[in-house]
């Protein structure tokens, strides 16, 4: 079973990585709430983050807001909920017709690889530290 975890948590980190670099050459990551900004910050991503649900914007000013700093490409990123699918279907929709691409890539890898754990994007830094504490631990009948 420790192998499987250690599995899980190099994939993680492989993921947080790849959306690390991501964030870094300039694509936003839109997240829902202040929360999910935290924890990605926590998880070393630096670039812009947008939020949906916050100082109550509508899905609508996100997209303006997509468009004010000047965007072509998003990184969808909202929760695993139903909530979250839905919001993020609706962001797909809204994006489609303004012509600015969206990757859910991400989203999708960290959903087959976390939802039966985790449904929120502020979980993941836990959900690591946890994952990472049940691989190392100490082995008493090797030790």
């Amino acid at each position: 079973m420790s192998t499987r975890l250690k599995e899980k948590e190099e994939k993680l980190l492989k993921i947080l990585n790849s959306l690390a670099e991501e964030s870094k050459n300039g694509i936003p990551i839109i997240v829902e709430g202040k929360n999910d900004v935290k924890t990605l910050r926590k998880l070393g991503i630096s670039g812009i983050i947008i939020t949906v649900k916050t100082k109550g914007k509508s899905f609508f000013d996100v997209v303006s807001e997509i468009h004010e700093i000047g965007a072509l490409k998003v990184i969808l990123l909202l929760d695993f909920d139903k909530r979250g699918k839905e919001g993020t279907k609706y962001l797909q929709e809204s994006l489609e017709h303004t012509k600015i691409k969206y990757n859910l890539i991400f989203w999708q890898k960290l959903i087959a690889l976390t939802s039966k754990e985790i449904q929120y994007i502020e979980s993941l830094d836990a959900y690591l530290f946890n994952l990472h504490k049940r691989t190392n631990k100490r082995n008493p009948a090797i030790d």
